[in-house]
């Protein structure tokens, strides 16, 4: 199913629905009424959706619940480079001639409507499927605005971070839509591949970050890294942002 840049998919196909409708939580729409910002909807409002309210007036800077973190989602504008994020986890690049595609298999129907929404920010198309064992992969188109990032990730067949790489709050994000878990009070960031040094790198730009987690090789979903604590999980919320709305209350982390 192709998706425009701008996020609009055909009215035939709609975007996967099995997951629980998200619910609006206090934290949340207070939030909202500080910055002024509204979340961005998944689908693209029907010609019988009524405008969108006037934004807020701007925030008190001296608010405490609210203030941009370092390196965190919020501090910069969205770009294809974050696309890294997905690398870092089970997404995988693939060139082909002057062009490359970035694909990753994901678990639940709400992360394709996070990731076809992330992506279009960052004028990338994409489309999804079903897998035969009932998940959903959803790829980029091939472009030649990713050759950048299969150069930097591949070496031959192999794929591996290239050196120096490090984690931001927006590739954080990308790789938490697609393999983030809660496990309550910790949260798990799901690995692919199965080269102990590529997840070595990984682990050590999350340390950069502020974010040191436990490496978990052996589990039924694959290795992940382990981040312990409600420490560690705000710090994760922070710098991954707000919850998307599409994606259920408990699975994305929270700063409270």
């Amino acid at each position: 199913m192709p998706v425009s840049g701008s996020g609009e998919t055909p009215a035939a196909q709609q975007l996967p629905v099995s997951f629980p409708p998200p619910v609006e939580t206090p934290q949340a729409s207070r939030r909202r009424r500080l910055t002024g910002r509204r979340p961005t909807p998944v689908d693209p409002p029907t010609d019988g959706d009524s405008p969108a309210d006037p934004p807020a007036a701007p925030a008190d800077p001296t608010a405490t619940d609210r203030q941009l973190v370092f390196f965190g989602a919020e501090t910069g504008e969205p770009s294809v480079a974050d696309l890294a994020g997905l690398l870092a986890g089970p997404g995988e690049v693939h060139r082909m001639g002057g062009t490359a595609r970035l694909s990753v298999v994901v678990a639940a129907a709400w992360r394709v409507h996070v990731l076809i929404g992330e992506l279009a920010q960052r004028g990338v198309r994409s489309s999804w499927a079903p897998t035969e064992d009932q998940r959903y992969a959803v790829r980029t188109a091939y472009t030649r605005t990713i050759v950048p990032l299969a150069a930097a990730w591949l070496r031959g067949p192999t794929q591996h971070p290239p050196p120096g790489f490090q984690l931001d709050g927006r590739r954080l994000r990308l790789w938490l839509a697609a393999a983030g878990v809660a496990d309550p009070p910790d949260f798990l960031l799901r690995l692919g591949g199965s080269d102990p040094a590529r997840w070595a790198v990984v682990g050590a730009a999350l340390a950069t970050a502020g974010l040191t987690g436990e490496l978990i090789e052996a589990g039924p979903d694959g290795p992940a890294y382990r981040i312990a604590g409600s420490r560690g999980t705000r710090r994760l919320a922070e710098l991954v942002g707000e919850r998307p709305p599409a994606s259920p209350p408990t699975a994305w982390p929270s700063r409270f």
